[in-house]
């Protein structure tokens, strides 16, 4: 494994939105995505549910969602928000940042809503590979963390845990205790400096050109042109509609199944046994 390159293309938030769905549907069939998480809360889970079981064979996750960071499109939590108080705002939607989890989340709540969001899934007749978190909440206290990983061990699936995603939420990993083994660091994804810049294109053509050897993975959020994109994301081009459009196109491109074979990578997902072993599940 060492000397060869293996990448998962996974492509967050499936369920978000239609938009998001066609791209990531797309992307699966015909790109090179090869894997992605529904967020379960969210309008269209239901429209990615009967993807997902119509073609059983793909690899799809669940995106644990505590937030919505849209101005004109929050989300609902799954449970009561009487059940929940401290994970929503007045009006019971989940906050827009994750820094109000941070600060005010009780844990056993979380558990509570966690635990439905994965019930939920499961009642739909989806049999996930694995665990994320949505914009990384649950790597913002160690608290969180370890309930993450409780939750992997009680659905039996595994969690992505990663030093440089809670990096990526402005936390210091350093303060936060993971286990030894198990830990993906090398990930990819672009941020606003990438996206203003050289552009996403150049910015993943780039990643493909210079990807380490062992397993890596690329996180993106691909999602097709569309009005609903831009009402979604409006007042919002980190992650807005142009970005994602961006990314849906280039990961159903003959361009980057070129520069995947050119550099010798081997697109892996989580049912790959070289991810299982790296993963020890």
């Amino acid at each position: 494994m060492s000397e060869k390159k293996y990448l998962m293309i996974h492509a967050d938030d499936a369920g978000m939105s239609w938009s998001e769905n066609q791209a990531t549907q797309s992307g699966m069939l015909s790109g090179s995505i090869t894997s992605t998480s529904l967020m379960v809360p969210c309008p269209w889970f239901y429209e990615m549910t009967q993807f997902c079981l119509k073609n059983p064979s793909l690899d799809y996750g669940i995106h644990l969602t505590l937030t919505g960071e849209w101005k004109t499109y929050p989300f609902k939590p799954c449970l009561a928000a009487n059940k929940i108080p401290s994970l929503v705002d007045s009006r019971g939607y989940f906050y827009p940042k994750r820094e109000a989890i941070r600060d005010h989340a009780s844990i056993n709540e979380v558990y509570l809503e966690l635990k439905k969001q994965i019930q939920t899934a499961l009642e739909m007749g989806l049999r996930p590979t694995h665990l994320d978190s949505h914009m990384y909440t649950l790597g913002l206290r160690q608290d969180l963390l370890e309930l993450y990983q409780q939750l992997g061990k009680e659905f039996k699936l595994p969690v992505l845990l990663s030093k440089k995603l809670i990096a990526y939420t402005g936390e210091d990993p350093e303060c936060f205790e993971l286990p030894a083994e198990g830990c993906l660091e090398s990930i990819f994804m672009a941020s606003y400096k990438e996206y203003e810049g050289e552009g996403l294109s150049a910015y993943y053509d780039r990643v493909f050109e210079t990807l380490p050897s062992g397993l890596s993975i690329m996180l993106i959020h691909p999602a097709n042109a569309s009005a609903e994109m831009e009402q979604i994301t409006i007042n919002h081009p980190n992650f807005g509609a142009s970005w994602r459009a961006e990314e849906a196109i280039y990961f159903n491109s003959k361009g980057c199944k070129e520069k995947i074979t050119e550099n010798k990578i081997e697109l892996v997902n989580w049912k790959s046994p070289v991810v299982l072993n790296y993963l020890g599940a």
